[in-house]
Protein backbone atom coordinates (compact mmCIF):
# COMPACT_ATOMS: atom_id res chain seq x y z
CA UNK A 1 0.00 0.00 0.00
CA UNK A 2 1.06 3.58 -1.03
CA UNK A 3 0.89 6.23 1.48
CA UNK A 4 0.54 9.83 -0.33
CA UNK A 5 2.09 12.72 1.13
CA UNK A 6 0.07 15.61 2.52
CA UNK A 7 2.03 17.42 -0.24
CA UNK A 8 0.75 15.14 -2.95
CA UNK A 9 -2.74 15.34 -1.58
CA UNK A 10 -3.02 19.55 -1.76
CA UNK A 11 -1.37 18.98 -5.05
CA UNK A 12 -3.81 16.42 -5.81
CA UNK A 13 -6.56 18.82 -4.88
CA UNK A 14 -5.10 21.80 -6.32
CA UNK A 15 -4.94 19.62 -9.85
CA UNK A 16 -7.97 18.25 -9.82
CA UNK A 17 -9.98 21.96 -8.88
CA UNK A 18 -8.56 23.30 -11.82
CA UNK A 19 -11.48 24.00 -14.54
CA UNK A 20 -11.73 23.26 -18.18
CA UNK A 21 -10.23 25.77 -19.87
CA UNK A 22 -7.72 27.13 -17.74
CA UNK A 23 -4.27 26.23 -16.62
CA UNK A 24 -2.11 25.77 -14.27
CA UNK A 25 1.73 26.21 -13.63
CA UNK A 26 3.77 23.70 -12.00
CA UNK A 27 5.73 26.31 -9.71
CA UNK A 28 1.93 27.90 -8.85
CA UNK A 29 0.34 24.74 -8.07
CA UNK A 30 3.69 23.72 -5.63
CA UNK A 31 3.57 27.37 -4.21
CA UNK A 32 -0.01 26.70 -3.19
CA UNK A 33 0.19 22.91 -1.95
CA UNK A 34 3.23 24.61 0.51
CA UNK A 35 6.28 24.31 -1.49
CA UNK A 36 8.04 27.12 -3.59
CA UNK A 37 10.88 25.17 -4.34
CA UNK A 38 8.54 21.65 -5.32
CA UNK A 39 7.95 22.16 -8.96
CA UNK A 40 9.79 19.10 -10.06
CA UNK A 41 7.68 17.16 -7.14
CA UNK A 42 4.30 18.27 -8.74
CA UNK A 43 5.79 17.24 -12.16
CA UNK A 44 6.93 13.92 -11.05
CA UNK A 45 3.50 13.43 -8.89
CA UNK A 46 1.66 14.43 -11.86
CA UNK A 47 3.64 12.13 -14.28
CA UNK A 48 2.87 8.75 -11.83
CA UNK A 49 -0.37 9.74 -10.55
CA UNK A 50 -2.73 11.86 -12.68
CA UNK A 51 -4.12 8.39 -13.68
CA UNK A 52 -4.68 7.13 -10.80
CA UNK A 53 -6.60 9.84 -9.39
CA UNK A 54 -8.24 10.79 -12.65
CA UNK A 55 -6.48 14.13 -12.69
CA UNK A 56 -6.69 16.80 -15.49
CA UNK A 57 -2.62 16.65 -16.07
CA UNK A 58 -3.41 18.17 -19.64
CA UNK A 59 -4.27 21.67 -17.62
CA UNK A 60 -0.47 21.96 -16.04
CA UNK A 61 2.06 23.64 -18.28
CA UNK A 62 5.25 25.16 -17.78
CA UNK A 63 6.00 28.97 -16.12
CA UNK A 64 6.28 30.11 -19.80
CA UNK A 65 2.94 28.98 -20.65
CA UNK A 66 4.15 26.05 -23.22
CA UNK A 67 3.90 22.37 -23.11
CA UNK A 68 6.77 20.74 -21.24
CA UNK A 69 6.14 17.43 -23.01
CA UNK A 70 8.20 16.06 -25.74
CA UNK A 71 6.42 15.08 -29.40
CA UNK A 72 3.17 13.37 -29.66
CA UNK A 73 2.29 13.55 -25.85
CA UNK A 74 2.83 17.23 -26.28
CA UNK A 75 0.89 17.17 -29.29
CA UNK A 76 -2.00 15.84 -27.16
CA UNK A 77 -1.84 17.32 -24.68
CA UNK A 78 -2.05 20.69 -27.02
CA UNK A 79 -5.24 18.92 -28.67
CA UNK A 80 -7.17 18.30 -25.44
CA UNK A 81 -6.59 21.95 -24.15
CA UNK A 82 -7.74 23.61 -27.33
CA UNK A 83 -10.51 21.46 -27.43
CA UNK A 84 -11.47 23.31 -23.82
CA UNK A 85 -10.85 26.46 -25.99
CA UNK A 86 -7.30 27.32 -24.47
CA UNK A 87 -5.69 29.32 -27.01
CA UNK A 88 -2.13 28.72 -28.21
CA UNK A 89 0.35 31.86 -29.76
CA UNK A 90 2.40 31.51 -32.97
CA UNK A 91 5.35 30.23 -30.70
CA UNK A 92 3.15 27.86 -29.06
CA UNK A 93 2.42 29.74 -25.75
CA UNK A 94 -0.77 30.37 -23.61
CA UNK A 95 -1.40 33.94 -22.66
CA UNK A 96 -1.33 32.93 -18.62
CA UNK A 97 -2.46 36.38 -17.89
CA UNK A 98 -5.85 35.46 -19.86
CA UNK A 99 -5.94 31.52 -19.15
CA UNK A 100 -4.21 31.09 -15.71
CA UNK A 101 -6.42 29.25 -12.85
CA UNK A 102 -6.90 31.22 -10.09
CA UNK A 103 -7.14 28.77 -7.54
CA UNK A 104 -9.20 30.31 -4.26
CA UNK A 105 -10.00 26.94 -2.40
CA UNK A 106 -8.39 25.78 0.90
CA UNK A 107 -5.54 23.82 0.61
Amino acid sequence: MTMISDFAKRVAKIIASIPAGRVATYGQIAVLAGNPRGARQVSRFLHSMSGKYDLPWQRVVNSRGTISLPDSAGDHQRALLAAEGVEFDLKGRIDLERFQFRYSGEV
